[in-house]
């Protein structure tokens, strides 16, 4: 249902794991359940074909989240005649149900029957092949012209709409891309036709006359574009930007009056794009589009954006980027952080799926969590028996225990910091369960579901830092760490004095595994080395820090901690490390960095990435790349990284 992303991924630590050890519990068997607990997860794990059993990484048209009254809100906006032109702003964080919001809200507006002519622009899907202003001028035009395929008349218009684009394009005033892979030479033209395109821009929001001086300069550009692009456009006579700009926004405002439609264009991936790709996407609504009869939906990251305007125009106040937003978008809708009741409704009905429950059922079931979810705000919602009940003919054993599991982890994923209800890292979560199981079945692995369960959220909620020591111990203490047994039992504020360090180091952290120790199955007595051997086999490719040898664990548990750059103990630590293990222990150490919110302060692990990158120039390497998508503007980060040479000229 909800898009993916290559760049996130559950993390585990196996590193340690000694062949031996493995032989001996391969040839013997696992007996890691707990014998005192009967449980019918195993048997249910054995009797599934685990490879039909995973969710597809991808947006959804039906509500599992309670989106619907969103959608209904942005829907009578855009059908309100008074409103228009409107833009809508859908925000919401990296994988918090946007996509699916943008299918929902154009799910009910077809619904709706209003004459509407509906363009989905992927924003992200042109970035590299073509500059966003022109590609989604193109998109829409072509839109209009597929819609006046029934009138000679109108095609003449919207064929000279087309036109027009190319004409822009090739003056420079919506970038270069098309122009350098149609093999035109630009010999600095474009680079001119950008600036005064830029100049124009700032005209059009200050409401000013354009001077004698600039119309000359767009003369004169236009005439080069004419030489420069002839043979390929023709444009019938030389004109100015300012004239083809006024141009086509009168002939697509004719067009749109005369299809007698409201256009909606649904904009996504936003926030996928660069600063410079997101930006232009914005102007281009600003500067050509924005006319009556059109309505605007624009699914993005808030801050995301407020970051791009900041990198495109250096020097902007902290409220000019918020006003720059603001302008832009008229009717903000956020999506709403999910609770514990939605995080729950939507497992439920993620096992539902999973466990092939019939359309019918299983809309029944939606339906039901949905109209409870509703009325939460003054009544209980529904619990796993009421929602066992709604599912009818299609209740099992098996979607029993599943709806048990959901009940057990939903609080965690709802309140974790690291995955704070988001829909997209719980499916992901719940995915990686899917795939261990499936391991321990072809391998003859006797793996309870829920011990599965239980590992995989620990590393995903806890974090990979915290999963580092986890296994550690799991390692060091054959399999059974007594630890367990103290936080099972523990009944004071914190974590035992015997828990690993990083565990301790934050009361978030270590409320998050009180809290997980909790869970059923307990670990008391289990032997859980088989489970480190399952999550080192299903961790993607570039996030695997389970390579770590003993010493990189112990210089990556001082590294995540350390507080100051010229800690003599923290930088002798990171320039021994090997240079396959710095560029492990970086990708552990931003792995925790991208999870950070709040860039006010210094956060734990920074200082120690800054030191392993002054000792390696391939750890280096790393971190830069993730310095530039971060864009980081604050006083103390420049302060902080001024004496990285690294750093430098990027």
């Amino acid at each position: 249902m909800w898009g993916g992303d290559a760049g996130d991924a559950e993390v585990g630590v196996g590193g340690g794991w000694r062949r031996g050890v493995w032989d001996a519990v391969w040839t013997t068997g696992y007996q890691g359940h707990d014998k005192r607990r009967p449980t019918k997860s195993l048997e249910i794990a054995t009797s599934i074909n685990w490879r039909k059993r995973m969710w597809a990484d991808k947006e959804s048209r039906l509500d599992y989240l309670n989106f619907s009254d969103i959608a209904e809100a942005a829907v009578d906006v855009i059908c309100n005649p008074a409103m228009r032109p409107v833009s809508i702003g859908v925000f919401g964080d990296w994988g918090a149900g946007k996509s699916s919001l943008l299918q929902q809200i154009e799910a009910q507006l077809i619904e709706s029957n209003a004459k509407t002519l509906v363009v989905t622009f992927d924003a992200w899907l042109y970035q590299g092949y073509d500059d966003a202003r022109a590609a989604l001028l193109e998109v829409i035009a072509d839109s209009l012209d597929d819609a006046a395929k029934n009138n000679a008349s109108l095609l003449q218009k919207t064929g000279s709409l087309l036109g027009r684009v190319n004409i822009l394009r090739t003056l420079g005033v919506i970038g270069e891309g098309a122009a350098a892979l149609s093999g035109i030479p630009t010999g600095g033209l474009i680079a001119k036709g950008m600036a005064y395109a830029d100049k124009l821009l700032d005209t059009a929001d200050s409401n000013q006359e354009l001077d004698s001086e600039t119309l000359k300069e767009g003369k004169d550009l236009a005439l080069a574009a004419a030489e420069k692009g002839s043979g390929l456009i023709r444009p019938k006579k030389v004109s100015t930007p300012p004239r083809e700009i006024a141009a086509f926004r009168k002939l697509y405002g004719e067009i749109l009056a005369e299809l007698d439609i409201t256009l909606v264009v649904f904009i996504d991936n936003l926030d996928r794009c660069l600063p410079k790709n997101c930006i232009q996407t914005l102007e281009a609504i600003r500067l050509f589009l924005f006319l009556p009869n059109t309505a605007f939906v624009i699914a993005a990251d808030e801050d995301m954006i407020r970051d791009a305007v900041a990198d495109q125009y250096e020097g902007l106040s902290e409220r000019h980027r918020i006003d720059y937003l603001d302008k832009l978008i008229q009717v903000p809708l956020h999506v709403p952080k999910a609770s514990v009741a939605d995080v729950r409704a939507y497992v439920y009905l993620l096992y539902a799926e999973m466990h092939k429950a019939s359309p019918t059922d299983l809309e029944n079931l939606r339906k039901a969590l949905i109209e409870s979810l509703r009325q939460s705000w003054h009544k209980r919602p529904l619990e796993a028996k009421e929602a066992l009940e709604a599912l009818g003919g299609s209740k099992t054993d098996a979607i029993s225990a599943s709806f048990d599991l959901a009940d057990r982890i939903s609080p965690l994923l709802a309140h974790s910091s690291s995955v704070r209800g988001n829909p997209r890292i719980i499916k992901r979560l719940l995915n990686t369960v899917q795939q261990r199981s499936a391991i321990a079945k072809r391998r003859s692995i006797d793996a309870d579901a829920g011990l599965i369960t239980k590992m995989a959220v620990f590393e995903r909620c806890a974090g990979p830092l915290q999963a580092v020591d986890l296994y550690r111990l799991i390692d060091d203490n054959a399999g059974k760490p007594e630890l367990f047994i103290e936080l099972e039992n523990f009944t004071a504020e914190g974590l035992p004095a015997s828990a690993p360090e990083s565990w301790t180091k934050s009361p978030a952290t270590a409320k998050v595994i009180r809290d997980w120790a909790q869970l059923s199955p307990s670990l008391q007595g289990v032997d859980l080395r088989a489970l480190v051997y399952l999550s080192r086999e299903t961790l993607p490719l570039g996030m695997q820090v389970h390579g770590l040898s003993a010493v990189a664990r112990d210089v990556l548990s001082v590294l995540s901690r350390v507080a100051n750059m010229s800690s003599p103990a923290a930088t002798g630590a990171a320039s021994s490390l090997s240079a396959e293990d710095a560029v492990l222990v970086q990708e552990a150490l931003i792995g925790e960095l991208r999870k950070v919110t709040d860039w006010s302060s210094k956060p734990a692990g920074l200082i120690g990435a800054l030191l392993v990158a002054d000792s390696h120039p391939p750890a280096a390497a790393l971190l830069v790349r993730y310095f530039e998508g971060m864009k980081r503007s604050e006083p103390w980060f420049k302060a902080l990284t001024k004496n990285s040479t690294w750093l430098k000229g990027r």
